[in-house]
């Protein structure tokens, strides 16, 4: 791959938007390299966490590829926006948890990217927004539906329809990010937070976060059939076996993912 860059290591995964040249605007090969393993980590239950950044020191993605946009078809931007729509509800849907390493710009597809993500860590001063209504377009890869189920309604359609750049620091006030830290530091708290997911039982974070994720978006009872089914998978397992065991052994337990 040339636009996206892939590595495994101690079961994390990082994903580098590597198009630096272009502040890592999303074209349509990339969006279609970033499926492609995007569909690989769902599939390898040796990967527990996933770590997404941008190349270079200047964007996590500044969103959608415009000098691409511009010589595109009506179908072929049609495609585009089908491809990263279908992307980022792929990454939502992972079962192992995200974080967003944002390193710098983050707009339009950039920001919706970052925002199906569980968890952001960003560099101070950072800009992020959902800028596309100053395009004559509006967000299409889930930025009018997953930012108001973080802000807020007023505040989203304030973000939207006012194309609003905000700091990592106002973002971190809304609940849009959960860490902001010096531009160096970006990428190892985020790998400091999966270290502390790692710790415990992986059959256990996928199934609170299938938990978490869906019973959002429905009722309150029908959400808690949710956990209790989610529950349910995690009592035959060996990890749990092992946690009781350790807690007897007074050590820290070792988890199989079993």
């Amino acid at each position: 791959m040339q636009t996206i860059l892939f590595q495994k290591e101690n079961h994390i995964a990082y994903i580098t938007l590597n198009r630096e040249e272009a502040l890592n605007a999303f074209n349509y090969q990339m969006l279609s390299e970033l499926q492609e393993t995007v569909d690989r980590i769902h599939l390898d239950r040796d990967i527990r966490a996933v770590i997404i950044t941008g190349a270079g020191n200047r964007a996590f993605s500044a969103g959608a590829d415009l000098k691409e946009r511009k010589t595109l078809t009506e179908s072929e931007v049609r495609r585009n926006v089908k491809a990263i729509r279908d992307c980022f509800d792929s990454v939502a849907r992972l079962p192992q948890p995200t974080i967003a390493a944002v390193n710098g710009y983050c707009f339009g597809g950039g920001f919706e990217l970052m925002i199906a993500c569980d968890f952001v860590i960003a560099a101070k001063a950072v800009q992020m927004g959902l800028t596309e209504t100053s395009w004559a377009i509006i967000p299409g890869a889930g930025g009018t539906q997953r930012l108001p189920r973080i802000v807020g309604e007023m505040k989203a359609k304030e973000m939207i329809l006012t194309a609003k750049k905000i700091t990592a620091e106002e973002a971190h006030t809304l609940g849009v990010v959960l860490k902001v830290v010096e531009p160096e530091l970006v990428l190892q708290e985020s790998k400091d937070l999966a270290a502390k997911i790692l710790k415990n039982g992986p059959i256990a974070v996928t199934q609170a976060k299938f938990a978490i994720s869906l019973g959002l978006n429905t009722d309150l009872h029908t959400g808690l059939d949710m956990e209790a089914k989610a529950y349910e998978l995690t009592i035959p397992t060996e990890d749990r076996l092992e946690a009781l065991q350790a807690f007897s052994e007074k050590r820290e337990p070792i988890f199989k993912g079993k």
